[in-house]
């Protein structure tokens, strides 16, 4: 089974322990803050305030949200249907999907109680060293020069062609076997929106740590950790209010949250969280 398979069925489960809130809204970057890191993720707000996160820049996803996302009322929908779309929909309904898989998470994270530890590191708390291989199954321009830093060797994975060759120090393939070669592994979530995970991770087992980051990165963990993910880095949004007015004027929302790093041993798993959770 694939892993956006085992998410889905693990939300379904969820939602027979205990009643999840609709969609109240959607919530968009823009037009003025496209090509900036501040136009690239939408977000999903529940009736209870719980927001998650989805990428918006694969292919025509945030002109067709614009344009309506195929005419769907999202507001009163209830959550797991939308969430489904992540599994069974294309283009803009699967990137609505995800960001409701997301913020489904939030919602019963809160209910539980359960907070994700802050992050303690740049490069998805990898502890690089010198000697290590690390393989970037996509392209993070601001880690680059860290991970040099770190005396490490650097492979890029990338879809982009015209991103491929030598480049200072480093290298950008289209080949994700390539990984087959690092004893540690960074990638981006949105392997988990574009539905590679299964791919990249047939060529992760070498890898002593496998850690995915970033804003989307906002799942239940149990299946990555169950592929032998050791780290989920995601944003935690602390301010509500202020994220959803700096995300609709095209500023930075960055203020308004807080990036986590969750490993294995500090995940109490599903079952646990909805023993927890309440009515």
């Amino acid at each position: 089974m694939s892993v956006a398979t085992d998410l889905l069925d693990q939300i379904g489960a969820a939602a027979l322990r205990c009643s999840l809130p609709a969609v109240k809204a959607l919530h968009l970057p823009p037009p003025s803050a496209d090509g900036s890191r501040d136009g690239e993720f939408c977000a999903i707000e529940l009736d209870d305030g719980s927001l998650g996160l989805s990428f918006v820049l694969l292919d025509r996803t945030l002109a067709d949200l614009r344009a309506g996302a195929g005419r769907v009322v999202l507001p009163g929908l209830p959550a797991l249907q939308l969430a489904r779309q992540y599994l069974e929909g294309q283009g803009s309904l699967r990137t609505l999907g995800f960001a409701a898989v997301n913020a489904i998470t939030r919602h019963l994270f809160d209910r539980a109680g359960f907070k994700p530890p802050p992050a303690a590191g740049s490069v998805g708390d990898l502890d690089l060293q010198p000697g290590d291989h690390l393989g970037m199954v996509g392209f993070f321009p601001p880690l680059i020069q860290r991970v040099l830093d770190a005396g490490a060797q650097l492979t890029v994975v990338e879809l982009r062609a015209d991103l491929v060759g030598e480049r200072d120090g480093f290298r950008v393939t289209l080949d994700a076997a390539e990984l087959r070669h690092c004893n540690k592994v960074l990638s981006t979530s949105t392997v988990l929106l574009n539905q590679t995970l299964d791919a990249v991770l047939a060529h992760c087992a070498g890898a002593q740590r496998l850690a995915m980051v970033g804003p989307g990165a906002g799942c239940l963990p149990d299946a990555l950790f169950a592929r032998g993910l050791t780290l989920l880095g995601g944003s935690w949004i602390d301010d509500p209010a202020s994220f959803k007015a700096a995300l609709a004027a095209g500023d930075s929302w960055g203020p308004f949250a807080t990036k986590f790093a969750l490993r294995p041993d500090a995940y109490p798993g599903l079952s646990a969280l909805l023993a927890r959770a309440t009515p």
